[in-house]
């Protein structure tokens, strides 16, 4: 299925866009930082009302202080294990059911990756997560694909399930993905059943497939042309620019259609 440019997404279509769901890394991010075409589009979305949700793969930890300091309606972290919300002054938070046994085996599979695939190295921001096991392979060390695919056959031997990002491989035992913790935010910390015909999901690697999957207006930033070989499901838009800048775009599409 061919990519369609953002600027084909009809205004009748962006119109109707409540909410804009997104990934963060390599989405909002561009090489590791937000630009500020970025931050500044968040802004000009919650000015304009309309809803920004992240939905990421980095660690409950770092939820905690988006949902907090950013302007965004809720956080969905560790790619769909938990998710955060502010009401007032407090902070509202859900998370996924926790599965037995689930340390035991990520601590199995956290030696067997150090031990099997040279190079390789657990992700710094781990100290910080809830749920998964995140190994990098393209943020602080930097690995073949032939590395990754064996990371992920780690997993599955194991009988978790994992998740490629464009920096990490994530793994988890239980049944969570992303698509179902933002349907559980949208109904338990936005006070609505989720929508997809009224929002938009924005992403660029493998992790984000449940959500292409489900939400029909879908955008892929430039970045996402590096994966979709490993994917089956693909955005139905994507931007000219990568990262940031890409996501940038995608809000002033629907910013503009108002």
């Amino acid at each position: 299925m061919a990519l369609r440019p953002i600027s084909e997404m009809p205004l009748q279509t962006a119109r109707q866009v409540t909410t804009i769901f997104t990934d963060i890394d390599d989405t909002v991010t561009t090489a590791g930082r937000v630009p500020a075409e970025a931050f500044s589009a968040l802004w000009r979305a919650h000015d304009a009302g309309v809803r920004v949700v992240l939905v990421t793969g980095r660690p409950g930890g770092w939820c905690d202080h988006f949902a907090r300091m950013w302007p965004v309606a809720a956080v969905v972290g560790e790619n769909g294990a938990l998710a955060f919300a502010m009401e007032g002054e407090r902070i509202r938070r859900v998370y996924a059911p926790r599965q037995d046994g689930a340390v035991e085996g990520l601590e199995r599979i956290r030696r067997r990756v150090l031990a099997e695939v040279p190079g390789c190295a657990i992700a710094a921001d781990q100290p910080y997560r809830e749920y998964d096991l995140a190994v990098d392979f393209d943020e602080e060390v930097h690995l073949d694909d032939a590395a990754v695919d064996r990371i992920v056959a780690i997993f599955h031997e194991e009988g978790a399930t994992a998740k490629v990002s464009s920096i990490h491989v994530n793994g988890w035992y239980g049944d969570h993905d992303k698509l179902t913790m933002c349907r559980r935010a949208s109904a338990e910390l936005l006070g609505e059943e989720l929508s997809p015909e009224r929002a938009v999901y924005v992403g660029d690697s493998p992790n984000d497939e449940p959500m292409f999957r489900a939400f029909p207006h879908g955008v892929g930033v430039a970045n996402i042309h590096r994966w979709t070989g490993r994917m089956e499901h693909l955005p139905a838009y994507v931007t000219k620019q990568e990262g940031g800048e890409g996501f940038a775009e995608v809000v002033a599409r629907v910013l503009e259609a108002r």
